[in-house]
């Protein structure tokens, strides 16, 4: 079994002062398959410690060298890429050939964009023609605390560290103790492309250990934190007494609006949309709102489609979808599949249980409910599973009134072939990101949301923007 006990702090590998073992399991086989090390207050410290001494000298670095040290990086993870997508397969269950090409291409796609919004971002520049004594300078918040889930790992750790980096912020990331392998080679990977010790640090914990110091600590200015709402709240309350900047990627509950005049393919992408990464992403159209007219032919394709989904080991090379991350998360799936039931759902897909054919394993059945109201329990909550909620709409107002009707604000999705009803969409539905007939959103557009979503945004310009502070100067000399 792989042991990987040491965390990476002020540029080298130390053994844990006060650590507790921790077994990282294979959701795919339920055996662990490495162990690392928690841990605890001291080693917390010392990370918090060599991140405030680097800020400094990291913060007077010049943009363009710390952009060339991000350039460099971006060529050691490539050539790191299948250490990476194995450790992802391994300890989260994302199915090889999805963690090759999704999950690790994730980074490099953040990492250059990153690299060409900072190139085209003045960090320093007069207020205006009407103030050329006026100096506007966006300098770094300072030590930033990098908290990062479990469900898409790379995905997220670029996008904090990508952005603090170009910004001048100093680090301490802390991963999900459920996928913690991917960012030990990644703290590999940011000693050999040559970062100055203690700007970047890493160490493994949870929440209520490493998490808890981190969001509560007075040397810690910024806390960037991505998963579920709940946590979110508790990191909110811990760093207020602080008055430390806050920036939270939080769940989501999207709605994806299909009406009659949408594309023939609408309905299968919107299944196979939910069905990605086993259903474990914030972003994911786990709502599906139907127009009458094509409702009944909408859940008979949907089920349909759900039902030639297949599952399989993450090891395992092909198209189909993994275990979802641990037996929490699969018992939370079980108990939401069987309160739709209860509650009068129509289950026309999968169901509870696993899949035929598994008897070991966090498998989930690719599951497909009709027959949806919003107040349902399933279409309330966030399952972060397989799961589909269909429910049926007859006008444009009460698609929209359906969709908003949620605490998220993250991502929701229309298709129809309207020009007008699209743009009328995108700006009556509550939520961070919207996106229409399938078109994905473009290279650095922001990420985030709204309401219980978060605030902040992450990604090009905007993720850059997050670690930064702006300082107005007047009297500024230009002799």
């Amino acid at each position: 079994m792989l042991e990987k006990r040491d965390f990476y702090i002020n540029g080298q590998w130390v053994a844990p002062q006060n650590g507790t073992d921790h077994h990282v399991i294979d959701p795919s086989t339920e055996e662990p398959t490495a162990v690392i090390s928690l841990g605890g207050a001291e080693d917390t410290e010392a990370a918090i410690a060599a991140a405030k001494a680097a800020f400094p000298a990291w913060m007077a670095t010049p943009v363009a060298e710390r952009i060339a040290l991000v350039e460099k990086l971006i060529s050691v993870y490539e050539a790191r890429a299948e250490d990476l997508a194995g450790a992802m397969s391994a300890e989260m269950g994302a199915p090889i050939d999805m963690s090759r090409s999704q999950q690790v291409g994730a980074g490099t796609w953040h990492l250059r964009n990153f690299i060409d919004a900072a190139k085209g971002f003045d960090f320093d520049h007069a207020l205006g023609d009407h103030a050329p004594n006026d100096r506007i300078i966006h300098e770094p918040v300072g030590v930033a605390a990098l908290i990062t889930p479990w469900n898409w790992p790379m995905n997220q750790i670029t996008l904090k560290v990508g952005a603090a980096a170009i910004a001048g912020c100093t680090m301490i990331l802390k991963p999900s103790e459920e996928s913690p392998l991917n960012a030990v080679i990644f703290a590999e990977m940011m000693h050999e492309a040559g970062f100055p010790s203690g700007v970047f640090n890493m160490l493994n914990g949870d929440g209520p250990g490493v998490g808890t110091t981190l969001s509560g600590h007075p040397d810690v200015d910024m806390v960037s934190f991505t998963g579920s709402s709940r946590a979110g709240r508790l990191i909110s309350k811990n760093a207020a007494e602080t008055l430390k900047r806050v920036h939270l990627e939080l769940g989501g509950k999207g709605a994806n609006l299909i009406f009659e005049d949408a594309d023939e393919k609408a309905v299968k992408r919107g299944v196979l949309h939910i069905m990605n990464n086993t259903g474990q992403s914030c972003n994911a159209p786990s709502r599906m709102l139907v127009q009458r007219s094509k409702y009944d032919a909408a859940v008979q394709e949907a089920a349909e489609v759900a039902g030639k989904v297949t599952v399989g080991p993450a090891s395992k090379e092909g198209r189909h979808i993994g275990p979802v991350v641990n037996e929490v998360q699969w018992n939370k799936i079980q108990d939401l599949i069987q309160k739709g039931i209860d509650e009068g759902a129509r289950l026309v897909a999968g169901g509870t249980g696993r899949p035929d054919g598994f008897n070991k394993g966090f498998y989930v059945r690719p599951t497909v409910f009709a027959d949806v109201n919003n107040d349902m329990t399933i279409a309330r909550e966030e399952i972060f599973g397989p799961v589909l909620s269909i429910i049926p709409f007859d006008t444009e107002e009460e698609a929209v009134k359906i969709a908003n009707d949620t605490p998220y604000g993250l991502t929701n999705y229309v298709q129809t072939q309207d020009g007008a009803r699209l743009n009328r969409m995108a700006m009556q539905l509550r939520s961070g990101m919207v996106e229409m007939n399938g078109t994905s959103r473009a290279a650095g557009s922001p990420f985030g949301g709204m309401k219980q979503s978060g605030n902040g945004r992450e990604g090009g310009i905007w993720g850059i923007e997050d670690f930064l502070e702006v300082k107005s100067v007047s009297g500024w000399s230009t002799d």
